[in-house]
Formats: C-alpha cells, structure tokens, sequence
C-alpha cells in the first residue's frame, strides 16, 4: 500500500463528516479493547448535551453525529436526544452502541425521532452477557440478528464495528465474506486496530508527573505485543481476495504516509462482488457532496446503497475501477440474463488505526479526525479524552532511555 495511490479524504478538525457525541460514560458491559473508562453516574441532562452540540455547530462542519459513550441506549432520554439532533440542529443522528439494550420497540422509538443509523460493535473481546467465550465468527449470528431487526424497522443504516488484536486478525477474511452474504442487510463493516501503550519502550508523563499505566483503560497486552497497522491487515486480506483494496485514506499528523483511516466500497451482491470503487469515484462523492450541501458525505441514505448498477454506469466515465466493474456485470448479466433483473449493492468497510508512536515519542494522530469530541467548550480527540479527565492534560511519551532514573 503506498498513500499515492489513493485518494486523500479532505476532512480537517473544522469541516469534517461528523462529530463524537457522549451522552454518558456509563455502560452495561465491559470491552477490553476500549479506551473509555465505565462511570456509572456520569450522564448527562438536555441541557448540557445542547451546550455540546452548539459547541459543535460553532466550531465544526458536518453532516453526521455519532452518539457514543459508554452506552448510550441506556441514558434515559436518549430519544429526546436524537430527536434534538435532527430537530434542532438538523443533522444525522447515528447510535454507536453495543446493542445489548436494543430492542424493537426502542429501535422503533428512536427511528421515529429522527435516527439515520445503528452502529453495533460486537466483537470478541466483550463480556457481553451468555456470550462471553464466544469467537468472532460465532458472533455473526448475533450480528444478524441487529441486521435483521434495523432492516424490520427499515430506513436506517446498518454497520458494524469491531476491535481487531494481533490474536484475531485472521477473523478479519471471513467476516468480509460474511458481510457480502448479507451485503442488502449490512451496510458498513468497521475494523478498529488494537491501541498498544508500548510500556516496554516508553514512559508517559502528564505534564511532569510520570503516569502508572494501570490508570488508564489502554494499556499492554500479551496477545498484542506491537502494533498492528492497515497495511500489514490489507496483506492478509488480499491473500484471500486479491483485488480488495481500498479507495481513500487520511494521513497522520506526524507522519501522512500513515494509513490512519483507510475506506473501502465494493459493488455487487451475496452472490458475486463485482468490483471496488477508485480514488476518482470517492473523490467525486466528497467535493460533490461538499460543494452540493456545504459538507462532507457520511452515513449514505440505504435508498442510495440499493442503486449497484446505477452506481456503477453513472460512475463510469471518471472512475476506471467503476468501469471495469459494470463491464464485469454486463458480461455476466449476458452469460446469465436471469442475474441482470438481480439487484446490486454498494457495501462499505473502513479501518481505523490507532494512534502511532514516533520514536522520539510524539503521537502520530489521525489528521483530520472524524471522532472529535468537546470537552470543557473545546474540541479534543475522543480517543484521548480519558487523559484529560483523569489528569488534566493529554500524556506525553518519553523513550524510556532518556528518562532520568527516580532518586
């Protein structure tokens, strides 16, 4: 993989696709890739969530608003929430949840209020409830039935996220392939690497103070000895499907050849992926929709993610991998006319790696970053917020060979 060959995504910290909103640190249960420590009596009123939301309004461009935490379906007004969302500050409200809560009634509820979208992280490092010891894989079954409930609801995106560790990243092949089996259904698939805190080669230190890594949520793991990173997860991809490949990235703040976050589309259905967009398709989608309603694109209408084969003869022209896709449905659709009555789909996947350690110690974070979150009335990274809670500063990385040694 080499940055040149896609499409930089032109989001920065003020005009981006969307924003993190935490209604509550509290949650029902525990993830062990998280990086958000469990409050239980932290959530907040109305009032308080609107100030963040104006916060937002003034200081950030965008088209979606992912509600997070902690759990949010367990904050008691979380569909005044929403609505307010949509109501009052007319944007998409997307629920990042765990989905133990869910039910059909609040799923219903919520759509009523205004929701465009679920997102369910489920992966095997949860203590999700008569599920614990269950794999990756076993937990597709559970992802099918979120999938299948968003869908009875209807109108609303449905996507996945899951926390890949060094130790089940060959999960990753199979469950792309689960995704196109219910590719109607399954709208995104969301692979969030692993954070390592590196304790055996830096020390952190909050202003002065030396931090015990033991206060934070991240921290080492046997089973994830060194950071996992896109490009080394795309190698294992491709050696199953040789032409997955990506479209789009953001670059890092230290470092822009890093692949901070990385997007993928394909177009096709359950029985045959018939291409993945290029850079030029993903590039007309952002500044297209940029200059159309003054923002980026997140979370597409399903309406729209029903529309393969339009997708692909209107994209034709400017995107050469769009092409070579509707020639490979035209060709089959002769050889099989009963396929071309079938209906297409655009599914989407995107890869989230964490933050990276410069060797002099400074943090490569994600340039532009979608998740930001406010705190104290300003715009910090969500992913970093427990810092600040908990010591008043985000921590700074020493090489542990030029850290003085304590008297």
């Amino acid at each position: 993989m080499h940055p040149r060959d896609y499409y930089r995504l032109p989001w920065t910290l003020n005009d981006n696709v969307l924003s993190w909103l935490e209604p509550t640190k509290k949650c029902n249960i525990y993830c062990e890739g998280c990086y958000s420590k469990n409050e239980p009596n932290s959530h907040k009123t109305l009032s308080q969530i609107r100030d963040e939301m104006k916060t937002f309004v003034a200081l950030r461009k965008v088209d979606s608003v992912s509600i997070a935490g902690g759990e949010p379906l367990i904050h008691p007004q979380i569909v005044e929430i929403v609505a307010m969302i949509r109501d009052e500050f007319d944007l998409k409200p997307v629920i990042n949840s765990n989905g133990h809560a869910m039910t059909p009634t609040l799923l219903h509820d919520l759509k009523q209020a205004g929701l465009h979208g679920m997102t369910f992280h489920v992966d095997a490092s949860q203590s999700r409830p008569g599920r614990k010891k269950q794999s990756n894989l076993e937990l597709n079954e559970l992802r099918l039935q979120y999938a299948e409930m968003v869908a009875q609801e209807g109108g609303l995106s449905c996507a996945f996220n899951c926390t890949i560790f060094r130790d089940s990243m060959h999960d990753v092949p199979p469950m792309i392939r689960w995704a196109q089996e219910h590719i109607d259904i399954v709208h995104s698939m969301v692979f969030i690497l692993f954070r390592t805190a590196r304790s055996h080669e830096f020390a952190y230190f909050a202003d002065d103070k030396r931090v015990n890594l033991d206060d934070l949520v991240y921290y080492d793991q046997e089973k994830n000895p060194k950071p996992l990173t896109t490009p080394e997860l795309f190698e294992l991809i491709n050696k199953e499907d040789p032409e997955f490949s990506a479209a789009a990235y953001l670059g890092g703040t230290r470092d822009p050849d890093t692949f901070k976050w990385t997007l993928v589309t394909r177009v096709g259905s359950a029985q045959r992926i018939y291409g993945y967009v290029g850079p030029r398709f993903m590039e007309a989608i952002q500044v297209g929709h940029h200059a159309l309603t003054g923002h980026y694109l997140a979370y597409s209408d399903p309406k729209l993610l029903r529309q393969g084969r339009a997708t692909m003869a209107a994209f034709s022209a400017i995107d050469p991998a769009m092409r070579q896709a509707s020639r490979r449905w035209l060709s089959d659709a002769v050889r099989h006319p009963r396929r071309a009555a079938q209906r297409q789909y655009l599914q989407s996947f995107a890869f989230i790696q964490p933050i990276d350690m410069m060797e002099d110690g400074s943090a490569n974070m994600c340039d532009g970053c979608p998740d930001m979150t406010v705190h104290n009335g300003k715009l910090v990274w969500s992913c970093r917020l427990d810092e600040l809670k908990r010591h008043g500063s985000f921590l700074n990385c020493v090489p542990l060979d030029r850290v003085q040694p304590e008297a």
